[in-house]
């Protein structure tokens, strides 16, 4: 059974073992000795300890870990012997390095002596190998070309990379070995003349150690190799912080643009407004995507800065398992929401109004025109789309371009008839056919002229649920229409239901022949008319005829046969043979 001693050093709470702690006093009682009559000597001795103490931080993975010989003889190995280093004051001026086989890397810290907010600048200098000027000219430039967005990844960088504060933060900040002589030499110096001779990748050592004879020529490669990778999983790092960071500038950009929508009357948000499904606060939207989409990208950007930081803070678990809430809340929020929205178009209602006659007689010429009015659109096109406007009394009202006109063909009727069909969406049927009842639409005839309005238009408050009209015209057999050009962006275009296509002919008198809509004076039909195509068993038989002639074509197995009026061409296995009256 062995004691355990429990002591404070630098601050932290420690379980030792007895004989641990009586080498460890030991230990400490030869450096105090040692730096008996040195200047700053009780700075020098805090560092030391400080540095200790970080060390069994390191190696304990449990609070309730007890510190053994094992972990005291690591961490003097590290740290050095005290009758290894000379106390005079002429030490840094003629002695040589002490041998180390520790392998020392930079580590990045705030550099708070020699900065103007946080400190972020001068730590990236530190770590980089780079002029701290050029580092807040960096910051300057990037912040004014994304808008103040790159306030926040400075903001990141002060929040989660600590300060050096002690001389072994200094030390390890600009990449020299944390141990006794390093520690007395920079409290000497006054932190004024530090050489940093430690490089991120030294390639020439690794050179070196393939011409020694004590290196492998697989050891050398493995080293390579290992450099490689820590240059491929940096890269990656860094990736990760520009694809996160960039999200999170886009998200943060969103929430105060488009979540700020509501609060500023601005057509755009007239539009999002109408048109937000959900029939939630635009800035209750905004907020859940920003903490559902963020909550992720932050801890990617967390991940890419560890990969390249390697003393980077942590946040806590506190804070980790809060924005895990607070992820989770937004996700099921915006599913609530994804389902309310889903529901809102879950039924359609259509609405016809009477059938009335049109004061058109069978023999005279119906003509059709859309209208339009500059108060509500500006050209005659028809789309599924909306604009917000104001009527004749100023209030807000949706402008529907969803209309279509139908024609069908009606053997019992002896009149003309229209039919106006409204149709919307809602989240009942009672809500669908209430919204379609809401949609106001017109027409009117004029001496054999029938006008009708180029869009329909419904209250601001009934938002937009993918509202149209159609104009269904029923024609009797016989009779002629004239559909103006102004039409041809309204005209149903593709036969279904027993409705007629106008099929572009717009700008032509039609007439209603046998259920279809027949034209005389279409070029494309004339042309259609004088070519006659017929395929049996025999062949392929094509008739061409025009006002002063006939032709026709004849290709079958046995050859190509032509005739007309005045040549006749066979062509066949016997050759060829033409005949001609002249």
């Amino acid at each position: 059974m062995n004691k355990t001693v429990n002591i404070n050093l630098a601050g932290i709470f420690f379980h030792v073992d007895e004989n641990a702690y009586l080498k460890l006093q030991r230990y400490l009682d030869a450096i105090k000795r040692s730096f008996t009559d040195s200047q700053g000597r009780d700075e020098i001795i805090s560092d030391i300890e400080a540095r200790i103490a970080e060390l069994f931080s390191e190696k304990i993975k449990d609070e309730r870990q007890v510190i053994g010989m094992k972990e005291v003889d690591e961490v003097i190995e590290v740290m050095g012997q005290p009758e290894d280093y000379r106390i005079d004051e002429e030490i840094f001026e003629d002695e040589p390095k002490a041998s180390s086989q520790t392998k020392n890397t930079k580590q990045l810290f705030r550099d708070t002596t020699n900065s103007y907010v946080g400190g972020v600048s001068s730590g990236l200098g530190h770590y980089l190998g780079i002029d701290p000027i050029w580092i807040r000219l960096a910051w300057i430039l990037f912040t004014v070309f994304s808008s103040g967005a790159f306030i926040l990844i400075y903001i990141a960088f002060w929040l989660f990379v600590p300060e050096a504060k002690t001389t072994a933060d200094f030390l390890a900040m600009k990449g020299e070995a944390v141990n006794i002589s390093n520690i007395e030499k920079k409290i000497k110096e006054g932190f004024n003349d530090v050489a940093d001779k430690v490089k991120d990748v030294d390639y020439q050592k690794y050179g070196n150690k393939v011409k020694s004879s004590s290196t492998t020529f697989f050891e050398a490669l493995g080293d390579v190799a290992l450099t490689l990778f820590k240059i491929f999983v940096k890269f990656v790092g860094v990736f990760l912080l520009i694809l996160a960071g960039a999200t999170l500038i886009g998200l943060f950009f969103g929430l105060f643009t488009v979540g700020t929508f509501d609060f500023v009357d601005t057509g755009l948000s007239e539009h999002i407004g109408v048109a937000n499904m959900p029939e939630a606060p635009l800035w209750l939207l905004s907020l859940l995507c920003f903490f559902a989409i963020g909550i992720p990208f932050f801890f990617l950007f967390i991940l890419g800065l560890k990969i390249l930081i390697t003393n980077l803070k942590s946040i806590g678990t506190p804070a980790k398992i809060s924005l895990l809430a607070v992820w989770i809340a937004a996700v099921f929020g915006l599913v609530f929401l994804g389902i309310k929205q889903a529901t809102q178009e879950a039924f359609d209602a259509q609405v016809i109004t009477q059938e009335k006659v049109l004061p058109v007689a069978k023999n005279d010429t119906l003509n059709i025109q859309m209208v339009r009015n500059t108060r509500y659109i500006n050209t005659l096109r028809r789309g599924n789309e909306f604009s917000i406007r104001r009527d004749e009394n100023d209030n807000k009202v949706i402008v529907i371009k969803d209309v279509q006109v139908f024609f069908r063909a009606s053997s019992r009727d002896t009149v003309a008839k229209i039919s106006i069909e409204k149709k919307a969406d809602g989240s009942s049927y009672e809500e669908a056919k209430k919204r379609a009842e809401d949609i106001i639409f017109g027409y009117e005839v004029s001496d054999n002229t029938l006008l009708i309005n180029g869009y329909a238009l419904t209250d601001y408050a009934n938002k937009y649920r993918d509202q149209e009209v159609k104009v269904i015209i029923t024609l009797p057999e016989g009779m002629t229409i004239y559909p103006d050009n102004n039409t041809r962006r309204y005209n149903n275009s593709w036969s279904y239901d027993d409705y007629l296509v106008v099929d572009r002919r717009e700008g032509n008198y039609l007439q209603l022949v046998d259920g279809k809509l027949l034209c005389s004076t279409c070029e494309d039909e004339a042309a259609e008319n004088n070519w006659k195509y017929n395929e049996d068993k025999d062949g392929i038989h094509i008739n061409i005829s025009d006002s002063t002639s006939k032709s026709k074509v004849k290709i079958d197995k046995k050859g190509l046969e032509i005739k007309n009026e005045e040549v006749d061409i066979k062509i066949d296995k016997n050759g060829v043979n033409i005949k001609s009256e002249n």
